[in-house]
């Protein structure tokens, strides 16, 4: 069964719209066959046309369907971004489809399309036909002037043929209506489906962001450090060799200075990759809980306050927060995350983080992030699991003996 909606759990957001929208206009072929295809063949079982021409007007019918649903498939590729907008194939069949219409109309004034069925077909046609064409604008002044286009061109052909007038009117409200109705459904689903991607890319572009803010701020902290040190390091060395050329004994005070103002740098920097590679517990419970909120998750943190860690229990247990939320915004489709800090006073503590919307068969290959958790964990004597669950579920759970939370502590 799994392997059977695999396929579905799979897929991240916008490719789950891609596939709904695509399905929606494929099913529209069928509908266009079942509506108006079998009309013609109606009428002739009643005697009202001749069985050739119902069966061609039928294949007429059911090749169009089949050429506006490729029409249809080729500009949700351009709504996408992987095609060329199909300007040529729009143009063939929008062609196509009048050429047709205008000979039903013909048909219909020789008297071999009665007036029941020459509606059908034409207005038919020219609804689908609409829906297409809208596909592959992104101007809404566009979209609107397709199905006015065509109630317009149809009204003036049936006057043009002698065919009554109000039978003009009727072509002309009707394709209006109908054209009006296609355009717009066409047009939002199309229009919902750029909006999908996009607000996919931009999630995937606010991470990025995210990562490249930080490698500038520690960039700035360590600039901030060694800039002023390594400058004087380098006037005092200069200062030293000039005085070393001229057997001063001053060179050797200036070269201790330097080698003093060395050591406190390494010291500096020893500081500033602390600072960066230590992660403080709340502060990482309460950033995930906010970066997967913003990314439309509902996400519950639910954490003991009364318990006190340790500050290395802390750091460790806040870069498994860290790495479990990227993982969550990187990985599958998550609509749910929960984040479970369970601390009794006596015991292992034991830190979950389960969501939903996790592949079946994970993508790529395994990265780094989980194996550096466990190594942090192991000098805690801590343990770290992840993996799938059940029901599209994906479970990361961290434990840490009790005896290694005992000690001088800190508020969590």
């Amino acid at each position: 069964m799994s392997k059977l909606t695999g396929w579905w759990k799979n897929r991240s957001t916008a490719a789950k719209v891609e596939l709904y929208t695509r399905g929606s206009f494929h099913f529209f072929a069928v509908l266009e066959i079942l509506s108006f295809g079998l009309v013609p063949l109606g009428a002739a079982a009643e005697g009202g046309i001749s069985r050739p021409l119902a069966l061609g007007a039928m294949l007429i019918v059911l090749v169009h369907a089949v050429a506006t649903a490729f029409l249809s498939s080729r500009a949700l590729d351009w709504q996408v971004g992987s095609r060329e907008r199909p300007v040529r194939l729009a143009v063939a069949t929008a062609v196509a489809t009048a050429g047709v219409c205008l000979a039903f109309l013909v048909l219909r004034k020789t008297g071999h399309l009665p007036e029941a069925v020459a509606p059908s077909l034409v207005g038919g046609l020219a609804c689908f036909t609409c829906g297409s064409l809208v596909l592959c604008m992104n101007r809404v002044r566009q979209m609107w002037r397709v199905s006015p286009a065509w109630a317009l061109g149809a009204g003036t052909a049936v006057l043009a043929l002698g065919l009554p007038v109000a039978e003009a009117v009727g072509y002309t409200i009707g394709m209006l209506l109908t054209g009006l109705f296609m355009s717009g459904a066409c047009g939002f689903s199309g229009w919902l489906l750029r909006m999908v991607y996009e607000l996919d890319h931009a999630r995937e572009l606010q991470a990025q962001l995210a990562v490249a803010e930080e490698r500038l701020r520690f960039g700035r902290d360590l600039h901030d450090v060694m800039g002023r040190n390594l400058a004087v390091i380098a006037l005092k060395s200069e200062l030293a060799v000039q005085l070393a050329r001229r057997e001063r004994p001053e060179a050797v005070t200036q070269m201790v200075e330097v080698q003093r103002i060395a050591r406190e740098s390494q010291r500096e920097v020893r500081d500033v990759v602390r600072g960066y590679r230590e992660a403080d517990l709340a502060a990482e419970l309460e950033g995930a809980r906010g970066v997967l909120t913003a990314a439309g998750m509902d996400c519950r943190v639910e954490a003991d306050p009364g318990r006190k860690l340790r500050p290395e229990v802390q750091s460790a247990l806040g870069w498994v927060v860290r790495e479990a939320t990227t993982n969550v915004l990187r990985h599958g489709d998550a609509r749910s995350c929960v984040i479970r800090l369970t601390a009794p006073e006596e015991g292992e503590l034991t830190l979950v983080v389960e969501n939903d919307g996790a592949p079946e068969v994970p993508a790529g290959l395994p990265g780094s992030g989980l194996a550096g958790l466990r190594e942090r964990l192991a000098v805690l004597d801590g343990t770290l699991e992840a993996g799938p669950v059940g029901d599209g579920r994906f479970r990361l759970r961290a434990r840490i003996p009790g005896r290694q939370l005992r000690g001088l502590e800190v508020r969590a």
